[in-house]
């Protein structure tokens, strides 16, 4: 199993880890706003099909490293807020949301004491959201990875930025 995500169609981005369990841990991580917050976004969530998700973007807080955002991503040096609206909600499994104009999709499986967390991100508009998006979650779910191994995350903007490249040449047309 490769770390990259994939391009199974245009506008769709698939990412498969296995992580630490139990499958409970890991689904906190989705829901629970403090500990999304550690690699991902905090913010509030409705538990159910329809609820609100607020997510707030703060790059700077998921590591110990202190950096400056890429020029490219400076606007959001002080934080980020995007609101999005909960599609499945079935704990401890799925769970999905709108996000701009795609939906996300978090499925997790139980392997003994690992679990199987499959993201899939759909109806991306273009190439370069596909490209940019998945150059952020292959980021952002290695922050995860560190945080459930108990590692202290490396620094979050160098890996964005390589990502970034290297989803360029692997989702080439």
């Amino acid at each position: 199993m490769s770390e990259y995500g994939e391009r199974p169609e245009h506008g769709c981005v698939r990412f498969v880890r296995v992580l630490p369990g139990p499958i409970e841990r890991v689904w906190s991580y989705l829901v629970d706003s403090k500990l999304r917050g550690t690699w991902f976004a905090s913010g509030e969530l409705e538990p159910r099909v329809g609820g609100k998700l607020t997510l707030f973007f703060h790059h700077q807080e998921l590591t110990n490293h202190r950096e400056t955002p890429p020029e490219r991503w400076k606007e959001m040096e002080h934080g980020h807020t995007a609101h999005s609206t909960v599609l499945r909600f079935e704990p401890p499994h799925v769970l999905a949301w709108t996000f701009g104009g795609s939906e996300v999709t978090f499925e997790l499986e139980p392997l003994g004491s690992e679990v199987r967390l499959t993201l899939t991100e759909r109806k991306l508009a273009t190439r370069a959201n596909e490209v940019g998006n998945a150059a952020g979650w292959h980021s952002h779910l290695g922050v995860l990875e560190e945080r459930l191994q108990g590692k202290e995350p490396a620094p979050f903007w160098p890996r964005v930025l390589r990502y970034n490249r290297e989803y360029e040449e692997r989702f080439r047309d």
